[in-house]
C-alpha cells in the first residue's frame, strides 16, 4: 500500500509574471521529467499547482479578541516563498525521498508524509 506525501517547493524570489515564454517552457519540462517518473515507479500525483507571485498572497492571523487579521504579502521577513506543490503517493520513505529528488527548484523542496486522519485516535 502506498503513502501519500505533499512536496512543498520553495523558490527564491518568485515572481511567475517575470518568466519568460523559454522559462516556463524549460521549468514545465522539468517538471514533467519528475511527473513521469512518479508514473513510472507505479506511484501517482494526486495534487498539484504553481502558485502566484507572494505579493497575492494574505496571512491571516487571530487577534487578542479572536478575530482574523487579515494581512496583504509581500511579507517583509519572508525571504524565501512557497511556489508551489505536488501532493504524491509512494510506497516507502525512501521513494518518495528519491521521487521528489526529481522535483525541479531553484530553491529547496520539503517533504512531508500526510497524517492520515481517520488513523489518528
Amino acid at each position: 500500500m502506498s503513502d501519500e506525501y505533499v512536496l512543498l517547493i520553495q523558490e527564491p524570489n518568485w515572481n511567475p509574471d517575470e518568466m519568460t515564454a523559454e522559462q516556463w517552457q524549460a521549468g514545465m519540462a522539468g517538471h514533467k521529467v519528475f511527473q513521469d517518473a512518479v508514473a513510472a515507479a507505479g506511484e501517482r500525483i494526486t495534487a498539484s499547482s504553481a502558485l502566484q507571485a507572494v505579493t497575492q498572497a494574505t496571512r491571516i492571523t487571530h487577534g487578542s479578541d479572536g478575530e482574523p487579521v487579515f494581512t496583504n504579502g509581500p511579507f517583509g521577513e519572508t525571504s524565501e516563498v512557497v511556489t508551489g506543490f505536488y501532493g504524491f503517493t509512494a510506497s516507502s520513505p525512501e521513494q518518495a525521498r528519491e521521487l521528489a529528488a526529481l522535483c525541479p527548484t531553484h530553491g529547496w523542496i520539503e517533504l512531508y508524509p500526510v497524517l492520515v486522519l481517520d488513523a489518528v485516535r
